[in-house]
């Protein structure tokens, strides 16, 4: 008797599709992978498809458009579990620095025939939406990470994602903190860890690109910007990068605007 596979779904919203191709840079994993499952939607690699309901759905990009919002509730009614991947589908990403400001008018600008385009307000995270099972931050997100969502998710266990701090991974790396070093402003206490440690492994502040760890302290964070000489325009472009939008990073970029 032939086993049934589980069938995977990936889909795409405004976002760059860098954390799609994070799964097919995979490659020996994504064999195993393949083993496991029926990937059954992912136009990124196939344009071959399999209609739902899905197991496993995972979700790339923001809400930006009103077609987009009704699209992701279809989504999730023919989805078992629906999981978001990387900072636009969990924060809305990089584009969502338009919500600190009038999109109108930055349509006017940039289109010739501003009526042709219909936008929402704000770019979105997808649990703004619907339920989402699992948010896997990063920009891009961790492949290894990735792997191990789908394989908690098909064995009926909780993922094992750090929800620590960047600066665990400096420690782990042996890294000289950049930041009481050298006086570089650097995220790193308050991101989630994923990335290695990359930019400080090179002498560079974190950016933030996997989004605020587990209860960040932003606003301690901020002060200490401050006695780094940063000024409220400077602290304000930091903590607007690709998770801007994202609640404590949000929060505490709005409260050095006012």
């Amino acid at each position: 008797m032939k086993v049934k596979k589980p069938k995977i779904a990936v889909w795409k919203f405004a976002s760059c599709d860098g954390c799609q191709l994070s799964l097919l840079d995979c490659e020996d994993e994504l064999l195993d992978v393949v083993g496991a499952v029926e990937i059954a939607y992912f136009l990124e690699a196939s344009r071959a498809t399999v209609s739902g309901p899905y197991d496993i759905s995972l979700v790339e990009g923001s809400i930006t458009t009103p077609h987009d919002a009704e699209r992701i509730h279809k989504i999730r009614k023919v989805s078992k579990y629906l999981i978001t991947i990387g900072a636009c589908a969990t924060a809305g990403g990089i584009q969502a620095l338009r919500n600190f400001k009038d999109v109108k008018e930055f349509i006017s600008i940039v289109y010739a025939n501003p009526s042709y385009i219909e936008t929402l307000n704000k770019s979105t995270p997808i649990a703004d939406h619907v339920f989402v099972d699992f948010e896997l931050r990063g920009c891009p997100i961790n492949k290894y990470h990735l792997i191990e969502v789908i394989n908690a998710f098909l064995n009926g266990r909780k993922p094992n994602i750090p929800t620590y701090s960047v600066c665990m991974e400096c420690k782990r790396n042996g890294n000289v903190c950049v930041m009481v070093s050298k006086g570089t402003p650097c995220l790193g206490p308050v991101v989630q860890a994923g990335c290695g440690a990359i930019c400080p492994s090179y002498n560079r502040g974190c950016y933030g690109c996997f989004g605020p760890k587990e209860t960040p302290n932003v606003f301690a964070l901020s002060e200490h910007f401050v006695k780094l000489g940063l000024k409220s325009a400077d602290i304000i472009r930091v903590l607007r990068n690709f998770n801007s939008y994202a609640e404590p990073f949000r929060k505490g970029s709005e409260a050095y605007e006012r």
